[in-house]
């Protein structure tokens, strides 16, 4: 629309530029009225341009000035006294009228066209028109203004139902996701949980053996983090599924994992990667050092209130004095390193005793 009406008014303005060079005017108003018309009219739209939309202080400049102001001087004192010489500047009300149609309010439109209509009709008088230019020339300042306001309408609506249809095909697309990923856990839940109970039934094994107990704990703690996602975290399945792989990962070698997951963020693809390889050398860590084969994970949306998200990995070990303790290449590299690459922090909570607490924090 700022382009539509820039055009409209460079071809007014160019009536006036040529009328200027054919007619060289006696009269030096004439050419200070088509400077101050210049002058409004790149006021006007070089700052709608800059910001994006116009200012309504610069539309009522230009209809005050550029369509009011200019035709009634160059009828009282500007030389003009016949409608040739007078058309150039009463030919920007239309343009004027246009874009205030676009930007102003109802009351305000209907103020400022009104304000235009008058003032053109006294102009035209004052040089002796007939009532037929009159008559066509008010018609010109309504119908420019109804037709930009319909243009605008029109596009305006188009850009609502465009975004209705890309509303529905995002809505349509996360259904979509949701359901791969239910089809996805429903194929997990047949591969372990339901092949296990399908075997305890049977009767084939002994439920009380020790691998049959270490498996259903296992598999207990999967469905415990399976019921606990809720409808959002579909949407952000990157951060989750990637710690979700660690965890089964590290859990097949016997590293029982208890995970608690809350309002889980949408982070980017690399900064997933490097929660899941930082976790993975936690939990490592707890496995080969922590002397008890069980690890806390929590991963929540960041508490502060920010877009970012917190990975916590617990054990209940001995622990170790950090004074004494000089950081190894996992540490250093695998935790430390990797949230740094991507902007975040790792911090390590320890002492004799006390067992291990790594944080995981993004953005640091």
């Amino acid at each position: 629309m700022i382009m539509a009406t820039l055009l409209y008014r460079a071809s007014h303005l160019s009536v006036g530029v040529l009328a200027a060079a054919q007619r060289r005017w006696d009269h030096p108003l004439q050419y200070a009225g088509l400077a101050v018309a210049l002058a409004v009219s790149g006021l006007c739209y070089g700052s709608a341009l800059r910001r994006g939309w116009f200012d309504r202080r610069h539309i009522w400049a230009d209809i005050l000035v550029t369509g009011c102001l200019v035709p009634l001087v160059l009828c009282g004192w500007g030389g003009a006294h016949d409608p040739a010489t007078l058309a150039w500047a009463t030919l920007l009300g239309g343009s004027a009228s246009a874009t205030a149609a676009i930007c102003l309010e109802r009351f305000p439109v209907l103020v400022a066209i009104a304000l235009l209509v008058v003032t053109h009709i006294l102009a035209y008088q004052a040089v002796g028109a007939g009532s037929a230019i009159v008559a066509g020339h008010v018609n010109s300042l309504l119908s420019s203004a109804v037709m930009a306001w319909a243009f605008c309408w029109y596009l305006r609506r188009q850009g609502r139902l465009l975004d209705d249809a890309n509303a529905r095909a995002l809505a349509a697309e996360a259904n979509k996701a949701r359901y791969a990923e239910r089809l996805e856990h429903h194929r997990a839940l047949h591969d372990t949980v339901l092949a296990t109970l399908t075997t305890l039934a049977a009767g084939g094994i002994d439920a009380n053996a020790p691998e049959v107990r270490e498996r259903c704990a296992r598999e207990a703690a999967y469905l415990r983090r399976l019921v606990q996602q809720t409808a959002e975290e579909f949407h952000h399945r990157e951060i989750g599924a990637a710690l979700e792989e660690v965890i089964g990962c590290e859990e097949s070698l016997r590293l029982r994992v208890t995970a608690q997951y809350h309002d889980l963020p949408k982070v980017p693809p690399e900064v997933a990667a490097a929660f899941a390889d930082a976790v993975r050398e936690a939990l490592n860590n707890v496995r080969r050092h922590a002397e008890t084969g069980h690890a806390y994970l929590t991963a929540t949306g960041d508490p502060d209130g920010g877009e970012g998200a917190v990975v916590t990995v617990v054990d209940r070990g001995p622990g170790f004095d950090p004074e004494r303790y000089v950081p190894g290449l996992g540490l250093r590299c695998s935790i430390h390193g990797r949230l740094a690459e991507v902007g975040g922090r790792a911090t390590v909570d320890t002492a004799p005793g006390e067992g291990v607490r790594v944080e995981l924090r993004w953005p640091g």
